[in-house]
């Protein structure tokens, strides 16, 4: 091999050498690129016997990490130097006008989380809020959700690690755990929504592993099913603005609601397309229910006195249907030339009472 204090000093200096960032790159690639002397030298060390290899490589080790020391440092000086030069000969003209900047444009899903409280706040809703990570009695027990029900499994809802209690907390998997703070807050009536993100095990074209929701719930004494139907019906007409947009309650299961339904709007499908409000096809579009007696009673209300409703909508699949988007993954891209197409103006008002009745 050839001298090592000698192959170090050459490299040395050819880094020391180096005027500039490209010089400086040819000089490390020569120090210690593939085909360097020093990376051949480590490649020889199989052919030694065992005393002399265990010494030979020390010794190349350490000029290797002295070779890299000295490109970094050298790395560093050049910056500096450059910079120093730009600071010392750029001059800014502050007299120019500025360059255009694009518009800005807001997310579909702002969008329609605005129209959706805007409708809902002229019926009389105001927005409630709660976090994000919530414990399992918020997110599941207080909402008559039993320990062997599948949405806590692990496979579909995110837990955290377990605490020195052995209790794990979770990103929530509805808004629902926002109504039963609320509920526990505050005296009745009540007349809210929760808007926010919710997290799920799932990832496909209409699935995400985080979407967003609102979620109403009514409590009062008088309150009763076909209030609910109204709502909504009234709800959905505004929304995808059809005056007469078909609408159909079958009846379903949750755990917090009883008697509990989801809601179809009517739809055609004729020709491979999607058209809202015409046509003999339904499609589900949210779930609802009239609040089960045991929700009532583990937030402290009577339910022989107490009784109301809730729904639950998502706001991406809303989006998808009434501004033609087809796949729901595009809006977690954070694509610019997709937002550009899709997003709205800023400060653009739609017609968001279309629909409402006085």
């Amino acid at each position: 091999m050839e001298d090592l204090h000698a192959l170090e000093e050459r490299m040395l200096a050819q880094i020391a050498d180096a005027g500039d960032l490209p010089a400086l790159e040819q000089a490390r690639v020569a120090a210690l690129g593939k085909r360097s002397p020093l990376t051949q030298a480590m490649k020889g060390l199989g052919g030694l016997d065992v005393d002399a290899r265990k010494e030979a490589g020390v010794r190349l080790n350490r000029i290797k990490r002295r070779l890299g020391d000295a490109v970094e440092a050298r790395r560093g000086a050049l910056e500096r130097a450059a910079l120093d030069e730009r600071l010392a000969t750029e001059r800014v003209d502050v007299t120019l006008p500025p360059r255009p900047e694009g518009e800005g444009a807001v997310h579909p899903v702002g969008q329609v989380l605005d129209e959706l409280i805007a409708i809902l706040a002229d019926m009389g809703f105001r927005v409630a809020d709660g976090p994000d990570i919530e414990d399992d009695f918020h997110n599941f027990t207080a909402l008559n959700i039993p320990p062997e029900h599948p949405a806590r499994q692990m496979h579909d809802t995110f837990y955290f690690r377990a605490d020195e209690a052995g209790e794990r907390m979770l990103l929530r998997t509805h808004t629902s755990p926002v109504q039963i703070r609320h509920m526990q807050a505050e005296p009745p009536p009540h007349r809210i929504i929760a808007p926010g993100r919710t997290y799920r095990c799932d990832y496909d074209m209409t699935h995400t592993p985080m979407f967003h929701q609102i979620e109403g719930l009514v409590i009062d004494e008088s309150t009763h099913m076909g209030h609910l139907k109204g709502c909504l019906i009234d709800l959905a007409r505004a929304f995808f603005e059809v005056d007469d947009l078909p609408v159909r309650f079958r009846p379903s299961y949750f755990p917090f609601t009883e008697p509990s339904a989801e809601m179809d709007i009517g739809c055609s499908r004729e020709g491979g397309g999607l058209r809202i409000g015409h046509g003999a096809d339904w499609m589900e579009i949210l779930g609802c229910g009239m609040v089960h007696p045991k929700v009532l009673e583990i937030v402290g209300l009577d339910p022989a006195r107490y009784q109301g409703f809730a729904f639950g909508i998502g706001v991406e699949r809303p989006a998808m249907l009434k501004y033609g988007i087809p796949d729901l993954r595009s809006f977690f891209d954070a694509d610019l030339r997709w937002l550009r197409h899709y997003g709205f103006a800023p400060f653009d008002v739609p017609s968001l009472a279309a629909g409402l009745s006085a």
